[in-house]
């Protein structure tokens, strides 16, 4: 257990939220609440990262495929979850301890490949833009609908969609919500495939198979070599998103908003 973190071990049931299955030299992750759409619960949030924790320290590992079971990828975050918290901690607290497992997608030894299909919203769309490819299945919808809820994405994905897609793509995402097709997705780079759904998983472990049978260390190098084009601009990102997305949740217009929705009247925003 990390020493950030006191919460008991999840159980038998929690840790079947995520499967890890290891195949000579590929891994496969899969997000397995498919009656939810794979949407991401604190338990389910613990288990990725405990997951890719055990495959970060798995020797000889060659690529990595993160897949989800059922119709979705992942609806992202569990909206029965919203704004709920039981521990006794302050709001940039919470989201840092969220951060420090999510470093891991920058440090994997190996490259991962996401497979996408029917939802990808919020923080799984994020995390899977902090991955090495992503495939996507034709009928795709991607998005962010985090400023909907008052709140603003806070996993380094809108650092990752401005280097791909440019200023206005990334913008329009994070600040209406909307929904982008894959094949939009695919015109702008996000996804480097668009493949007919039936073919998803066949493609994405062809892949992965041509990765691994490529020569370890010059992929090591390849890889070394494009994260030194991104990533530090993306990890800075993430420690600004952190205190911003925790003056937010202290700031006024976040508690009309809430009291609004709840009054069912019309919220009155006074920019603080």
């Amino acid at each position: 257990m990390s020493p950030h973190d006191a919460r008991p071990p999840l159980t038998a049931e929690e840790r079947d939220l995520v499967r890890l299955e290891i195949d000579g030299p590929i891994a496969v992750i899969t997000n397995n609440r498919p009656e939810k759409h794979n949407a991401m619960s604190d338990e389910m949030d613990r288990r990725l990262f405990e997951v890719l924790a055990e495959v970060h320290d798995t020797p000889g590992l060659r690529a990595i495929v993160w897949r989800g079971e059922g119709k979705s990828f992942s609806s992202g975050r569990d909206t029965g979850q919203i704004g709920v918290r039981v521990e006794d901690i302050s709001d940039l607290e919470f989201i840092e301890r969220g951060h420090r497992p999510t470093q891991q997608f920058f440090s994997m030894p190996c490259p991962i490949i996401c497979a996408l299909k029917g939802w990808v919203i919020g923080g799984a769309f994020e995390r899977a833009l902090l991955c090495d490819l992503r495939v996507a299945a034709e009928g795709t919808r991607l998005m962010l609908p985090e400023v909907v809820h008052g709140v603003i994405p806070d996993t380094g994905g809108v650092a990752r969609l401005f280097q791909m897609a440019g200023h206005g793509v990334a913008a329009d995402l994070a600040l209406t919500g909307r929904v982008m097709t894959a094949e939009e997705a695919l015109s702008h780079g996000i996804v480097s495939r668009l493949v007919p759904a039936d073919e998803l998983d066949d493609v994405v472990m062809g892949m992965a198979e041509t990765i691994a049978s490529a020569p370890a260390f010059t992929v090591k190098m390849a890889r070394r070599t494009i994260a030194s084009l991104g990533h530090a601009e993306v990890q800075r990102s993430i420690s600004e998103e952190a205190l911003a997305q925790s003056m937010v949740f202290a700031s006024n217009d976040y508690a009309e908003m809430k009291a609004a929705r709840a009054e069912g009247r019309v919220p009155l925003y006074r920019q603080r």
